[in-house]
């Protein structure tokens, strides 16, 4: 346990308790419970490690009540990290209490396995039809539990993966400035394959070759949420290895998660005296697709998207983890046309925190809430997010508040701004 907490030991010792954390703590804010606030949380671990509190069902559960959002941490002013403490402590209870086979089945069998995970998909696509039937005989809202949430929940999917239709490498358009690797995201690749397109193609428009290896497999992330950090690690080393293979100047991502959690793999792999020096300065050539064309584009889009009313809603691990804001919005800022307005807490967690909505549907829902009221108040009729898992429950809220708006990457109104719609087309069809 020792070492899950070596650089970690600290934050317990400079936590005051002022509470700043629980002020901006999601699902305290619904639940008004002290244990379910970062800093009850941070109590709770300090007895569990003390030996005052005994490694119980209960204090498992209290500790997947967190959403992982870090608004605790960019919150703390003594520099305390509630979030990793947590992601910490379920490592340490997982060791204790050993791996279920459900979730042995998921972070074993699927997340190590892109081909795995697209054949797995058959069930969302089962719920696909399913809620086009129930939005055929006005059913949708009426399926009973948590089948109505995971069906409501899913996008449309696309026919086939964006993984088959990117070639390996992507040559720059016009002068070549550079290599990068693109990182694409399991849910990228398998729910938003037209976002991958757009990434890929205004990455070619400002000059690089980009590269989307084959053998990449999930970033680790969901793996580290649920304790398995032996899981993450080992996935982590299987994408370096990637990235090291096609020689990349840096690495790109469109999804708020991966990008944080990539930035992450120094940390991750610090006592691991084979690939230290690799993750660390793989981890400092990341950036999120925001960051890397906000410095990289050439001049802004000529002809614009017309009038068109956007809000955007920072991903937690965009903002928060991070520290990713101005970016987004420069870029959305320099499409002609399109005026950005702001909602009254952009930076606010959705709710959605990858299976949470799943696990926590009513503390996920009643999050979610505010931010389509306040999505609502705003009149855009688009929301922009960069991370596939609040682009999924915003999508879903706004379906059941009756909001007449859509959830789009920020990515997708860029490329569309640029004209690349149809060359991107073009090119998965000749990528076939």
């Amino acid at each position: 346990m020792s070492d899950l907490f070596a650089d970690l030991w600290e934050d317990l010792l400079r936590c005051n308790k002022c509470g700043t954390c629980a002020s901006v703590c999601p699902t305290y804010d619904v639940l008004r419970r002290e244990t379910t606030s970062a800093r009850g949380r941070v109590a709770l671990i300090d007895a569990y490690l003390s030996g005052r509190l005994p490694a119980t069902a209960e204090l498992n559960d209290l500790l997947y009540t967190c959403l992982s959002c870090h608004a605790c941490a960019a919150a703390c002013p003594n520099g305390v990290r509630p979030d990793k403490l947590v992601l910490a402590t379920r490592a340490a209870l997982a060791q204790q209490d050993g791996t279920s086979l459900a979730r042995r089945a998921v972070f074993h069998g699927l997340l190590a396995h892109p081909g795995r995970l697209d054949a797995a998909l058959w069930p969302a696509r089962l719920c696909e039809a399913l809620r086009a039937l129930a939005e055929r005989g006005g059913l949708v809202g009426h399926l009973p539990g948590r089948l109505g949430t995971y069906v409501g929940l899913l996008p449309d999917l696309p026919l086939r993966p964006a993984a088959s239709q990117l070639p390996e490498v992507s040559p720059a358009a016009g002068p070549r400035r550079g290599r990068v690797g693109y990182f694409l995201g399991c849910a990228q690749n398998l729910l938003y394959a037209d976002a991958a397109r757009a990434t890929v193609g205004l990455l070619n428009l400002a000059g690089f070759d980009v590269v989307t290896p084959r053998d990449l497999a999930c970033c680790g992330m969901p793996a580290a949420v649920y304790g398995e950090t032996a899981v993450a690690r080992a996935l982590a080393r299987r994408n370096l290895a990637a990235f090291a293979r096609m020689g990349c100047d840096a690495v790109v991502t469109d999804c708020a998660s991966c990008g944080s959690f990539l930035k992450e793999y120094g940390r991750l792999l610090a006592d691991d005296a084979a690939w230290a020096a690799q993750a660390a300065a793989v981890a400092g050539r990341v950036a999120d697709v925001s960051e890397f064309l906000a410095a990289q584009l050439p001049a802004a889009p000529g002809e614009g998207l017309g009038p068109l009313r956007v809000t955007y809603h920072d991903p937690c691990h965009l903002a928060h983890a991070q520290g990713v804001k101005r970016q987004p919005r420069a870029l959305l800022q320099s499409i002609p046309g399109l005026t950005l307005v702001e909602m009254r807490t952009p930076g606010a967690c959705c709710g959605g925190a990858g299976s949470y909505t799943l696990t926590h549907p009513e503390v996920s829902l009643a999050i979610l809430e505010r931010r389509v009221r306040e999505a609502a108040e705003t009149e855009a009729t688009v929301v922009a997010t960069g991370c596939p898992a609040c682009r999924m429950q915003l999508a879903y809220g706004l379906r059941r508040g009756k909001v007449a708006a859509e959830v789009r990457h920020p990515v997708e109104l860029l490329a569309q701004a640029y004209g690349l719609g149809s060359s991107l087309a073009k090119r998965s069809i000749s990528s076939e």
